[in-house]
């Protein structure tokens, strides 16, 4: 099963958003979201409190910022 690691914070509208097209390219393809609160970590937070929400895949960073379903669809398809 492919793991996406979602890095995220709480109260950010962006990751919310994020999160539900996650959940849609989630119906196309399986893997499972490992999800990562970068308020809990402070190297994390340091490296992506500018660009979250970040998706991660085998540590490559597939999209940040505002995501969109095909970018997701493509970078979780590789």
């Amino acid at each position: 099963m492919r793991k996406i690691i979602y890095y995220s914070r709480p109260n950010c509208e962006l990751c919310e958003e994020g999160r539900l097209m996650l959940n849609l390219v989630k119906e196309d393809i399986p893997f499972d979201i490992i999800e990562v609160n970068i308020e809990e970590n402070d190297a994390i937070h340091e490296k992506y409190m500018l660009m979250i929400p970040v998706v991660e895949k085998d540590g490559e960073i597939i999209q940040y910022g505002s995501l969109d379903y095909v970018t997701l669809l493509e970078g979780i398809r590789k």
